[in-house]
């Protein structure tokens, strides 16, 4: 049983075998990623992230900015739903749209 271990990962590894590196037509190799594909310069323009080499700076700068968008979207809306229990909308006899405060039909 462990022969047969020994073997498969062998095998797998390709330890006992010198290694052939496989080409298809056009001279790529398997692994060598999208920059050596044949593209176009319409999909490289597009798609511009595959191609730049990723940078830390812009990560945490892009993330950032996202996450503090997000915070102020949250923020507005918190600030809406509550100024909205209060407040509503309605057209006045002109064709206005006016805010109005809420009244309770029992007061």
């Amino acid at each position: 049983m462990a022969d047969l271990k020994e073997q498969v990962f062998q095998s797998n590894t390709g330890s006992d075998k010198p290694s052939k590196k496989a080409t298809s037509k056009d001279g790529n190799e398997p692994g060598s990623g999208i920059r050596h594909a044949k593209t176009t310069s319409l999909f490289r323009v597009v798609n511009f992230e595959l191609y730049a080499r990723p940078n830390a700076l812009t990560m945490i700068l892009g993330a950032s900015l996202f996450l503090s968008a997000v915070g102020y979207i949250t923020y507005m809306r918190y600030r809406d739903t509550k100024d909205n229990q209060k407040m509503y909308n309605a057209m006045d006899e002109e064709g206005h749209l006016v805010r109005r405060e809420r009244t309770s039909k029992w007061d």
